[in-house]
Parts: C-alpha cells; sequence; structure tokens
C-alpha cells in the first residue's frame, strides 16, 4: 500500500525530496530534485553531475529515501555513467521540464542515478 500511495503522489509532480547519508558525517541531507518516470523507474540527474554531493553519498550510501505528498519510498538507487544512457535520461527530462530548463539547471551532465519504485 505504500508504494502505490508514493507513485500515486508522484502524479503531477515537478519534484520529489531525496534524502541521502551523508558520506563523511553519517548524518541524513534531504534535498528536492527533479525526476523522470519510466513505468516503475524513477530516474535523477545531480546539477552539478558527478561533482554534486548527493550524488557522492549514493557512491558511498546507496540507500535513499524518496518523499513525495506526504509519501515515501526506501529504496537502493543505482549510478548510471554510461553516456548514452545518460543521454536516455536527459532525453527524459528534457521533455518534461524543457530544453532550456534542462540545459540552464544541469550545466554538467556526466551522470544520473535510476531508483526502483516497485
Amino acid at each position: 500500500m505504500a508504494g502505490e500511495a508514493f507513485e500515486k503522489a508522484l502524479e503531477n509532480r515537478s519534484e520529489v525530496e531525496l534524502t541521502t547519508t551523508g558520506r563523511r558525517t553519517g548524518k541524513e541531507i534531504t534535498v528536492p530534485v527533479w525526476f523522470a518516470r519510466d513505468d516503475d523507474t524513477l530516474s535523477l540527474v545531480p546539477v552539478h553531475g558527478s561533482d554534486s554531493d548527493w550524488y557522492k553519498n549514493v557512491l558511498k550510501m546507496p540507500e535513499i529515501r524518496l518523499a513525495a505528498g506526504g509519501a515515501h519510498r526506501h529504496a537502493r538507487a543505482t549510478p548510471v555513467t554510461d553516456e548514452a544512457e545518460v543521454q536516455r535520461i536527459l532525453d527524459e527530462f528534457r521533455a518534461k521540464y524543457g530544453d532550456d530548463d534542462v540545459a540552464n539547471y544541469y550545466p554538467k551532465q556526466d551522470v544520473a542515478l535510476r531508483v526502483p519504485i516497485r
């Protein structure tokens, strides 16, 4: 049931709250992030690519929490570094958010994450 509530909460949303565990501090850190959904998977792109702190946190501790509209989902994120796959994910972002916003908000486009939501 919790999974269904989270999926329902994703409808008509432009962002989710991502909680990672700090790689040095061990403390939870929550940030809003844009996402693209493909059936049972969410794709996340760090604004500063592989230099983003939350991405570095996920590399060390891949267990994350996503929240939207009062619902949440714990999952294990998988880094995507293959250039062609990163570009496919960015194409999903462009389709959802527009070419200009993706170009403006994501200057370094070298990595992404895939997160199962089922």
